[in-house]
């Protein structure tokens, strides 16, 4: 059994495969400063809620784009675990070349995104991750990663809106009843959530454009069925991407080792 561990700076989200299969997952909330040993207290926990052991897992692939629990996920795999953790890097990315000024700066999530779209979809995808930011990146049919782009996550432009303004007030992220809003919930909904989608549709139209071909366009991340919903631009719904992204990451580092 393979434990996959995706930490964002915003949420973590933790999956159990037995083989190819997801089995379990759950998501928790990043705190920065928390240490290995408390950590393993949670994992062990929901697994235990799960009937798991952690005596039953075998592997352990880790995404961290918060530097500070890269050191204490190593910890935690080695000590609770007795496995040492894959980490998604540019290292590991096997399959894919990056065609890009700066590829060492790129998130290990956008990584295993991009190595989880190149094993499954054949011809060019544009993956969008919907987090605390949102990320685009273009893999083409080939397996190189051409670039991307990155924009204010939903929930940090709805905060930045909230925080700022003083007579506006937080309202659920969901859409409204009509585009034309009649209600200051409902004015802010259509600029939140409908304005976000012609965010995505105009980035990936552009981004065809720029390619010279269409793409297969995966989402994924906490508000992608939302945003989803509202378009056409979005071919498919991947909510658990970057875990899938993990295992083939640790699988094909397995095989790679053994060799």
């Amino acid at each position: 059994m393979l434990l996959t561990i995706d930490i964002g700076n915003t949420n973590i989200k933790i999956g159990v495969y037995q083989g190819e299969q997801l089995v379990r997952h759950w998501r928790i909330a990043t705190q920065r400063f928390r240490l290995a040993d408390e950590y393993a207290v949670l994992v062990r926990g929901l697994m235990s809620l799960s009937q798991f052991r952690l005596e039953q897992i075998t592997g352990c692939a880790i995404s961290c784009v918060v530097p500070p629990l890269t050191s204490q996920f190593r910890e935690l795999a080695r000590t609770y675990l007795h496995v040492e953790p894959v980490f998604a890097s540019l290292a590991t990315a096997n399959g894919i070349h990056f065609d890009v000024a700066t590829p060492h700066e790129l998130g290990a999530d956008r990584i295993a995104n991009s190595v989880a779209v190149r094993h499954k979809y054949t011809g060019p995808v544009i993956a969008i991750a919907f987090g605390t930011a949102t990320a685009f990146d273009v893999i083409t049919g080939d397996g190189v990663y051409v670039g991307g782009a990155i924009a204010p996550g939903i929930g940090i432009s709805a905060e930045a809106l909230f925080s700022a303004a003083a007579r506006l007030y937080q309202v659920e992220l969901e859409r409204p009843a009509q585009v034309i809003g009649k209600t200051t919930v409902q004015y802010m909904q259509s600029g939140l959530i409908l304005g976000y989608t012609g965010l995505v549709e105009g980035l990936v139209r552009r981004m065809e454009a720029e390619l010279g071909t269409a793409c297969t366009v995966i989402a994924t991340g906490g508000l992608a069925d939302v945003i989803a919903s509202e378009t056409d631009a979005v071919d498919l719904v991947e909510p658990y991407l970057t875990l899938e992204g993990l295992r083939l990451i640790h699988a094909l580092a397995s095989s790679s080792a053994a060799q």
